[in-house]
């Protein structure tokens, strides 16, 4: 009986280990503070999570760098995003021992690698958090863009079911970021007409890529005495992953071990607990842009240059089987032991073999949803070009609603240098803006 015991308390042990939390739950205060606009507060949240966990420190590191951003430190903002990138591209080597603990307890065992379409949206975080410091780096950012792209949709091409090529259809944002600078540098007309070319192809809903075209064919930054003035504006907000239960494969793997109990000498633990994935979820949009007004005068309003709740949607068709195929995949594995200690220990006393059975099921009880996701960014990332004369102007910006701007937004002050890009950057997750609205010339 203490062999029995011990080797009982061995899956008991399993099964606290996995715990039942998810990362949806841990930062949810966290995530409050920075909506509530409480930055200060959320990033100390996020910093108390990168220390208490370490396999999830990634996921709260790109809340932390959009906090940064935010609060008007975007160079921090941008070592933060280089760290986490670096890893994620370390991180797509396997790891077999890490894997396998993760088929005793569950996803939230392995380290955080990132879904394809975060690590790509952290090539374009961090052309934007570059663009409001120096702009050094901001064109190779915004290469880098599709560049992982290509390399995910190899990788995943042959391996994956679905259209893989939808799911990775290129993203306008990465060569209009490279187009809007190498137009600026005047003499470099012809890459940014290619650039264009690409974001009209790639993405011909947005209407102010056409006149970008035809700007920089004719090769015309800007008239005499004017520069121009791009504002980026990170708009609703963005998808977030919740833990859902998957019911038909729950239902099929509970036939299957009535079947399997039936035909052998043993119980399985029954299929209770339902199998545990985590899915998408977008919440519903407060505002449609942000008009842009210029010395009283409305000058436009932003559009959609990135949705990145679509490519969430895209990404997550392509990568949903393989998180279902390890779920069921993890659920035989505990079955299974349960069954081989069973037998190894040729069980026949019914108490001991009801305590086994019990642990069993709360084994898999414990499983919880990887829900580590990057929460805080935007549905989409919009833009609006807007040319005016050289000087200081005073600007303001407006959740547009329902077609209609609001009456009050923030307002700054914007210089305007002759032949130059000044850029501002804004966050509205709703009508209301969060943190400050950066403004950076080069």
């Amino acid at each position: 009986m203490s062999r029995r015991s011990v080797e009982w308390l061995v899956l008991f042990t399993l099964a606290l280990a996995a715990g039942c939390s998810t990362h949806a739950q841990r930062v949810r205060v966290a995530r409050e503070q920075f909506y509530a606009g409480n930055l200060a507060q959320a990033a100390e949240l996020f910093q108390e999570q990168i220390e208490r966990h370490p396999a999830d420190a990634d996921a709260n590191a790109l809340d932390l760098a959009v906090i940064q951003l935010l609060d008007g430190r975007p160079a921090d903002a941008e070592q933060t995003l280089r760290v986490v990138r670096d890893n994620f591209d370390h991180l797509e080597q396997s790891d077999a021992v890490e894997y396998g603990i993760s088929m005793v307890t569950d996803d939230q065992r392995l380290a955080y690698a990132g879904a394809n379409h975060v690590k790509i949206l952290t090539r374009v975080m961090l052309a934007l958090a570059n663009l409001m410091d120096d702009g050094g780096d901001a064109e190779a950012y915004s290469l880098q863009v599709n560049a992982k792209q290509q390399e995910l949709l190899q990788r995943a091409t042959g391996e994956q079911a679905g259209d893989v090529q939808l799911a990775f259809a290129p993203l306008a944002i990465g060569p209009y970021i490279h187009g809007m600078i190498r137009e600026a540098t005047f003499n470099n007309y012809d890459d940014a007409t290619r650039a264009y070319h690409q974001v009209v192809s790639w993405q011909p809903g947005f209407q102010a890529g056409k006149a970008d075209f035809e700007r920089a064919r004719t090769g015309t930054h800007s008239r005499p005495g004017h520069g121009v003035v791009y504002l980026f504006a990170l708009v609703n907000r963005g998808p977030v992953k919740e833990e859902v239960a998957e019911l038909p494969t729950t239902v099929a793997l509970l036939v299957a071990d009535r079947i399997l109990s039936a035909l052998g000498e043993y119980e399985l633990p029954p299929t209770i607990a339902p199998i545990k994935v985590p899915r998408v979820f977008v919440p519903p949009r407060s505002l449609d842009s942000v008009g842009l007004v210029v010395n009283g005068k409305f000058v436009g309003q932003t559009e959609t240059i990135c949705d990145v709740a679509d490519l969430a949607a895209r990404q997550e068709e392509v990568e949903l089987p393989n998180i279902m195929a390890r779920a069921v995949v993890r659920r035989v594995v505990k079955k299974a032991a349960v069954y081989a200690v069973k037998d190894h220990l040729e069980v026949q006393e019914p108490l001991v073999d009801l305590a086994m059975t019990a642990a069993g099921v709360v084994w898999e009880a414990t499983e919880a949803a990887d829900t580590r996701c990057w929460g805080l960014l935007p549905r989409e990332i919009q833009v609006l070009r807007a040319e005016l004369p050289a000087g200081s102007h005073d600007v303001a910006l407006l959740p547009v609603t329902a077609g209609r701007p609001l009456s009050s937004g923030p307002q700054l002050r914007v210089d305007v240098h002759d032949g130059r890009n000044t850029y501002l950057l804004a966050c509205f997750p709703n009508t209301q803006p969060i943190g400050q609205v950066l403004q950076r010339s080069h």
